[in-house]
């Protein structure tokens, strides 16, 4: 069983790092050395594994949805890591040659992960255990980003990534060992998240906000681009199957706690274009 520490609360905790987690420290070693080798490759190479048309998986840049949206100052790969038979390996990269192998075994230790704090989430709550993992199917669904952040001389100017909560039901991040950047807002003000060594830390995304009837707050966070100094990050993002449909928990529905937003399907196929215009999908199926 991981053990976990909280950095911030709001009603209930909702960024946590996790120290204890099995995950030994040259493993998560490998998984950066892979995305940081990857990054460094020439464009040409990184282009093989280029993103197409309107979808987000692949190597590129977010999909332009209008002439006045913010852009992130990043580079990113973004992949389907499970189930397995959604996984497009033609994003895959095969340079470095481990990188494939290493996300392999990184999904999996990362499903057990997952499913121990989802069950740890509903106990909390006084649930049963297994009441969020169940609302996620047979099939639910990991998303894989690797991003890296230049770094840039008008750091001032520039987002990393613009101010946003998540879509996942909860988010994995490995942080980079050094360089800091992830921020979270709280009472109207930005606080740095630190970098604590071999730490994961989970996010609490818009899907936990919904199935726990608002008790669980999915942070709002951004990330701030450092003027000398290039940045990595990789975050796994895990969503309850696309085809089932998800609410608020039955028992955290009551008389003096009504129920606060509508069941709702494939969450992450409608969430671009609101984050594109920073705004929450959930509180667009509030009631």
């Amino acid at each position: 069983m991981a053990a976990y520490s909280y950095y911030c609360q709001l009603d209930y905790s909702w960024i946590i790092a996790t120290i204890n987690h099995g995950i030994s420290s040259s493993f998560l070693d490998k998984v950066r050395s892979d995305a940081e080798q990857f990054f460094g490759l020439p464009l040409k190479e990184k282009q093989k594994y280029g993103r197409e048309g309107d979808s987000i998986e692949g190597y590129g840049n977010d999909v332009i949805f209008s002439d006045d949206q913010m852009l992130d100052w990043n580079d990113r790969l973004y992949l389907i890591i499970s189930p397995q038979d959604k996984r497009l390996l033609k994003f895959w990269p095969l340079n470095p040659a481990t990188f494939r192998e290493t996300l392999f075994e990184y999904t999996k230790k990362l499903q057990l992960l997952a499913e121990i704090v989802l069950k740890a989430m509903a106990m909390s709550l006084n649930l049963e255990e297994n009441c969020f993992l169940d609302q996620c199917g047979e099939n639910p669904m990991m998303r894989a980003r690797f991003n890296y952040y230049p770094p840039c001389s008008k750091h001032h100017q520039v987002l990393g990534l613009k101010p946003h909560s998540d879509s996942s039901l909860i988010t994995i991040l490995l942080q980079d060992k050094e360089i800091e950047g992830l921020q979270i807002l709280k009472d109207d003000e930005w606080f740095r998240v630190p970098i604590i060594p071999e730490t994961l830390l989970i996010n609490l995304g818009e899907q936990a906000e919904l199935m726990s009837n608002g008790l669980f707050k999915s942070p709002v966070h951004r990330v701030v681009v450092n003027p000398d100094k290039g940045r990595f990050s990789q975050a796994v993002f895990y969503h309850p199957d696309p085809e089932k449909y998800i609410e608020p928990a039955d028992g955290l529905v009551n008389e003096t706690r009504p129920r606060l937003y509508n069941k709702v399907k494939n969450y992450f196929s409608n969430y671009a274009r609101y984050y594109q215009q920073r705004k929450r999908l959930v509180d667009a199926l509030k009631v």
